[in-house]
């Protein structure tokens, strides 16, 4: 059942609402900034009202199924959750409707959060974030620092999250969880990495400024 499960909750990670919302607003989003078919292309691209749409859909298609499933008692707090609950991020970055090549998986990591500690991992994560994106911009003196600081602090938030779970005696699904994310977020954002941490590569396109979804 763990399985069927999995799979279903893949394939409705895997629906690329935004990269779709951009179709029917005439704007292909692999043309736009980074290529990325995420919600931050998609307002960047279409306006702000598709882009709250598309981070509305990411959101709710990590958060709704996951909640039920929940909520209902079909899914336990075993290890069974961790490939449950990771699948809608690894559908939303390797979706197979857009040949494997997904998303950044930002708003769908805040669903499967929100579904998981009642909001709570994901109000802590949004926080983390925010302190981050300060400190950067006290850095910068007021300036934006650049996309490949946004990759750099989404992955960095992400692990600093695990001090939350520490913090808070999260039981070890939540721990496999947390480690799957991890390391999708650090592989969606590998380029702005490796360009931030080293100053090689070159810069990632701009289509804007923030965090891409």
């Amino acid at each position: 059942m763990i399985l069927w499960l999995a799979v279903a909750e893949f394939l409705c990670g895997a629906l690329m609402f935004s990269y779709w919302l951009g179709k029917v607003a005439r704007k292909d989003l692999k043309h736009v900034g980074d290529g990325n078919p995420g919600a931050f292309n998609l307002w960047r691209a279409a306006g702000y009202r598709w882009g709250l749409a598309g981070i509305a859909l990411d959101f709710l298609k990590g958060y709704v199924p996951l909640v039920v499933l929940i909520e209902s008692g079909t899914l336990g707090g075993d290890y069974g959750m961790v490939i449950v609950a990771a699948a809608p991020i690894l559908g939303h970055a390797f979706s197979p409707f857009l040949k494997f090549k997904g998303g950044k998986a930002i708003a769908v990591t805040f669903g499967v959060w929100s579904a998981l500690t009642r909001f709570e991992a994901a109000l802590a994560y949004a926080v983390i974030l925010a302190v981050l994106l300060a400190g950067f911009s006290f850095y910068k003196k007021g300036k934006y620092a650049s996309r490949e600081a946004d990759g750099f602090q989404v992955v960095a938030g992400m692990a600093l999250l695990s001090v939350y779970l520490l913090v808070s005696g999260a039981p070890p699904a939540l721990w496999g969880v947390w480690l799957v994310n991890l390391l999708v977020l650090a592989y969606a954002n590998r380029q702005a990495i490796r360009v931030f941490l080293t100053g090689k590569g070159g810069k990632l396109p701009r289509s804007g400024d923030g965090v891409t979804l």
